[in-house]
């Protein structure tokens, strides 16, 4: 695999210098690191316990997003990934509910986001670092989505 960081797109050679078996003569699988990140978001918001992906900022700019009809969600929203030949390495920042064990939720987290990136990728996860932003009661969250309500309807 050989990395474009510039333009944010992994490409994914099957069996190119690696022990998976000969070169793919049909061409080559190119995975845009978006895609990753995408995963990793989708893989961590699956995760009981999880309220909210991303730190303070990417929660204020969801939320905006969310009062615009027809607007698309951000998956990636507060996953950065870092995508080498074969390898991953990807930082999660959450908001976790309060009374949940955090260190629980972290290797919840750690184990479905290496499994979901992993299977539907084909590249090793190396690492997965998990930053706790906040806390709140479930109470709180709820109360926070029903403040936002779309301005047309």
């Amino acid at each position: 695999m050989t990395s474009d960081s510039g333009a944010g797109i992994s490409r994914l050679q099957f069996g190119a210098g690696t022990s998976s078996g000969p070169v793919d003569p049909q061409g080559r699988t190119i995975i845009a690191d978006a895609v990753v990140a995408k995963i990793a978001g989708l893989a961590t918001r699956e995760i009981s316990g999880v309220i909210e992906v991303g730190a303070g900022t990417a929660r204020v700019v969801g939320a905006l997003r969310d009062r615009i009809p027809g607007a698309r969600i951000n998956h990636g929203q507060g996953v950065a990934v870092e995508v080498g030949e074969r390898q991953a390495a990807i930082d999660i920042g959450i908001v976790a509910e309060y009374g949940v064990a955090l260190h629980e939720l972290a290797v919840a987290i750690r184990h479905n986001v290496i499994a979901a990136v992993e299977r539907m990728t084909g590249l090793e996860v190396t690492e997965v670092n998990i930053t706790v932003f906040d806390v709140m009661l479930h109470e709180e969250a709820a109360a926070l989505t029903d403040d936002v309500k779309p301005r047309v309807q």
